[in-house]
């Protein structure tokens, strides 16, 4: 684990200036930080604001480049604007990541930086993600995966650098919850962020809102069930509130990616 660490150094300081595509994620914050120690201001986070992002991410990611001193850059994206995104095809991701990067790119080159870094780590191979071929095709630079850092090292390394992120719970775009083929809407990813934020609040770790139609299917780690059911009745009150017809407790457990379950990709 050191050892990647030291080659991710090595990397970082190969670049000289260097934008990172900053989420504000356990992943893009161990990298930030890294950076930070490396390049200082050369270096540059750009956050992008859009229906996707859950809503309180763009104010975290801003705290934490204002505690660490780091430059930091936030650009408003209007996701429903990309053709194809709204009608969620397989491929969603790849048409989504292709225009968000291809704004981050256009502003890092007006600060006059030509590498830009995201946080795509070793275990992001192990899932269907069309959007690292867009990164891949883009140039982006995924300096965690190339040292072969995971997911579980990266949590270890954060939590040995005192890093605040170290054990969030793990975030993703909000249209992951919805399932392909079923038209992405405003109102709909707003349902989803509220119901999670929502159940983040009444102590639920890890969580996802999956939405079908107006049914909310929730995946919460197993030892977060009974917690689920002992407030059944407010949850499904509070849901209903948001817009949820429907609400159910998926059984088999948080797990990432589980829309992808209906895929076969060989």
């Amino acid at each position: 684990m050191h050892d990647k660490l030291d080659r991710l150094k090595s990397l970082i300081g190969s670049y000289g200036s260097l934008a990172v595509a900053f989420s504000g994620g356990v992943d893009s914050s161990f990298l930030l930080k890294v950076a930070s120690g490396i390049i200082g201001d050369n270096l540059l986070a750009i956050t992008v604001n859009a229906q996707v992002c859950p809503a309180e991410e763009a104010g975290l990611a801003a705290k934490f480049c204002r505690d660490n001193g780091i430059r930091h850059m936030i650009i408003d994206f209007d996701v429903m604007q990309v053709e194809g995104f709204a009608s969620n095809p397989e491929n969603r991701c790849y048409i989504c990541k292709r225009a968000l990067f291809g704004k981050i790119k256009e502003a890092a080159l007006r600060e006059g930086i030509g590498i830009i870094a995201e946080g795509t780590n070793s275990d992001d191979a192990n899932d269907y993600r069309p959007g690292i071929k867009a990164l891949e095709e883009m140039g982006m630079a995924s300096p965690l995966k190339e040292v072969g850092l995971t997911k579980k090292e990266i949590r270890e390394l954060s939590r040995e650098m005192g890093l605040c992120t170290w054990n969030n719970p793990a975030h993703a775009c909000l249209a992951s919850r919805i399932p392909y083929g079923e038209e992405i809407t405003t109102e709909k990813l707003k349902m989803v962020d509220e119901a999670e934020e929502y159940l983040r609040e009444e102590g639920v770790g890890q969580v996802r809102v999956r939405i079908h139609d107006r049914m909310a299917r929730i995946e919460v780690m197993p030892n977060d069930f009974d917690k689920i059911m002992a407030n059944k009745d407010t949850i499904y009150a509070r849901l209903e509130e948001i817009g949820f017809t429907y609400v159910s407790l998926d059984l088999k457990g948080y797990r990432t990616g589980s829309l992808n379950e209906t895929l076969n990709h060989g």
